[in-house]
């Protein structure tokens, strides 16, 4: 058993009543004439979208984004229109910085998901899940203010991404993070078949077990808390964070950015801990998860490599969970549009002692006490610089086992889809 201790808002904006012909004595350079033009401006600045306030900047920000997958479980196979999963789906952000001080700004994020048809609830018997797993078809992702100084760092409170929060996922530069990572956005909901043709009771995502905690397969810290958060400044290309929240999480993270002798190097490792229920840990239950990520990229040549690592335990009842995933490929430039990205991916999940509880219900009929699942894929990107968009075809093979004595059949899917941002 392995041990861890560790801008502008864009708006309508049109005049109501612009301009009548009651207004005609705006022509008129009378004695009353500067009492008109106020009169004018007050009534434009009442009926206009602004740029924040005269203190606080406003940008939204966001994108649209989503996918055609083709599938086929062994058994049946069909063709589904879906977003691209809860914290990678379509959504808007504001965001907002005031200068308190020349040390000192303030500022704020709200953060709000649209989503029609999450990826990660549809399955075999549910084509369109009607808005997001999580709730509605809007949701709020993030809602919090900061405070922030270039020489102590900055300090966040509200509904946030907590420090490791898709910590080893964002290390990713090359340009293919959002078709290719090691969550199982596109079939966490759909059921294993087993070699028979019929549908098991566990589904894709459940194979590589998160107990709960968010996120499937790896990224087992992958939604947003109400939190407390602290960031310090970049010293030489290394930063940490730490938060606190819910009842009970803590966690810390490391990172480093840099370049040497023309490779890119992005790293990091972060550590959390969770007895809340609400996150996925039973009564008196310790949930623990330790994961690394590391990014490198031959600049001239655009060779890349990234590496994932995660390793989640339940401390009290001796179950474990352990991944690895790997993503190699060439980022070049063959036209004008932009970048062009092929890669290739492997993932591995393995757990121990599931009928403990780890993944609970699914797999005690099975008997099952070990678990090893295996997803192969190949993929190309293409960046459309004028637009801000990205456009991608992947593949991907899932495989599964465990040693329950039954067989499992391999699920294949094809997406085609795409993304634009503003």
């Amino acid at each position: 058993m392995h041990k861890f201790s560790l801008g502008a808002l864009v708006a309508a904006g049109l005049l109501a009543g612009g301009l009548t012909s009651g207004s005609a004595s705006a022509a008129d350079l009378g004695g009353d004439c500067c009492a008109d033009l106020e009169e004018r401006v007050a009534e434009l600045e009442a009926t206009t979208a602004r740029k924040g306030n005269r203190k606080v900047s406003l940008t939204v920000s966001g994108w649209v984004g989503q996918q055609v997958m083709f599938w086929d479980d062994g058994v049946e196979s069909n063709t589904y229109v879906t977003d691209l999963g809860t914290t990678l789906g379509s959504h808007f952000k504001f965001t907002g910085q005031a200068q308190i001080s020349s040390e000192w700004s303030a500022g704020y994020v709200l953060h709000i998901e649209a989503i029609s048809n999450d990826s990660l609830g549809v399955s075999q018997d549910v084509p369109n899940t009607g808005g997001s797993v999580l709730g509605n078809s809007a949701q709020l992702l993030q809602s919090y203010w900061f405070l922030k100084s270039e020489r102590l760092g900055k300090l966040s409170v509200g509904q946030q991404s907590q420090a490791s929060d898709n910590a080893a996922i964002l290390v990713d530069g090359s340009g293919s993070l959002v078709p290719a990572n090691w969550v199982a956005f596109d079939v966490n909901s759909f059921f294993i078949r087993d070699s028979a043709g019929n549908l098991t009771d566990v589904t894709w995502g459940a194979a590589g077990p998160c107990h709960g905690m968010g996120g499937a397969w790896g990224d087992c810290n992958g939604l947003t808390t109400n939190s407390v958060r602290y960031d310090t400044p970049v010293f030489g290309g290394f930063s940490a964070s730490a938060s606190w929240g819910e009842d009970d999480f803590w966690d810390v993270a490391i990172r480093y950015a840099g370049e040497f002798s023309g490779v890119k190097i992005a790293a990091t490792a972060a550590y959390n801990q969770v007895t809340d229920a609400g996150m996925g840990a039973g009564n008196n239950e310790t949930l623990s998860y330790f994961q690394a990520g590391l990014y490198l990229q031959h600049m001239p040549s655009g060779l890349f490599v990234l590496g994932n690592y995660g390793y989640l335990e339940s401390e009290d009842f001796a179950e474990e969970s352990e991944t690895w995933y790997v993503k190699a490929g060439w980022r070049t430039r063959f036209n004008s549009l932009g970048h062009t990205v092929f890669y290739g991916e492997y993932l591995n999940n393995q757990a121990d002692d599931l009928a403990g509880g780890l993944i609970k219900d699914p797999f005690a009929g099975f008997n099952a006490t070990s678990s090893e699942l295996d997803v192969w894929g190949l993929g190309v990107v293409q960046e459309i610089d004028a637009a801000a968009m990205s456009v991608w075809v992947k593949y991907r093979n899932l495989e599964y086992d465990d040693n329950s004595g039954v067989g499992y059949d391999d699920f294949h899917y094809v997406g085609a889809g795409a993304l634009i941002s503003f």
